[in-house]
């Protein structure tokens, strides 16, 4: 029994160890744009699909990246280097459509929308099927779900370049701060039981 349990948390370790990284950096990218978009004057499409396509690349390529090392759970690891690709690729569109779009509103909609949609189902079917395995389930879930409320509303809200806009960037502050919480939530989690187990090993060897 005892080498199975030295196994299992020689397995837990990385993820212990480094996956916290993953929400506390995706979190921090998604201030950045909602800063931008706070303290710009300019809420017209061309700066929603600049702001959203900038994002999008950087934060898909980083954190995708990241969770591929970091992760060590196979169906989270995964689910969220798709995650990362989607993101990026929904970038790399909205940078391409920012000059060329004869509608830009309808395009900075329909984009942020369509994102919206695969990867917040994505994080929450993840998230969901994830619950008991690891702790970050609850920040996939949040994420995954605040990611389809805001799909819904796109698609569904007839929206004015102002608002859709400040949507974007209203939504980029709560998910930066849930994923912020919940990843610092992870670090201090994972220390406790390392601690504890030392502990345990400390009185048995007296």
């Amino acid at each position: 029994m005892k080498e199975v349990d030295v196994a299992d948390a020689h397995e837990m370790a990385p993820e212990r160890a480094g996956s916290w990284l993953v929400p506390v950096v995706r979190g921090t990218l998604a201030l950045v744009p909602s800063a931008v978009i706070t303290f710009s004057q300019d809420h017209s499409p061309a700066l929603g699909l600049t702001v959203f396509g900038a994002w999008a690349v950087v934060s898909g390529v980083v954190v995708g990246a990241l969770s591929a090392r970091l992760v060590a759970d196979r169906v989270a690891r995964w689910a969220a280097v798709a995650v990362g690709i989607a993101t990026a690729a929904a970038g790399l569109v909205a940078l391409a459509l920012r000059d060329t779009a004869s509608n830009g509103v309808r395009a900075f909609t329909f984009t942020v929308a369509v994102w919206a949609a695969v990867t917040g189902i994505v994080e929450l079917l993840a998230g969901l099927r994830l619950r008991g395995r690891t702790p970050a389930a609850r920040d996939w879930i949040a994420a995954g779900a605040l990611t389809a409320l805001l799909a819904l509303v796109f698609v569904l809200l007839p929206l004015d370049p102002v608002t859709a806009v400040g949507l974007l960037g209203a939504y980029l502050v709560v998910l930066g701060v849930l994923l912020l919480i919940g990843g610092f939530s992870m670090k201090w989690a994972a220390s406790e039981p390392v601690e504890a187990g030392d502990a345990a090993s400390g009185t048995e060897r007296s």
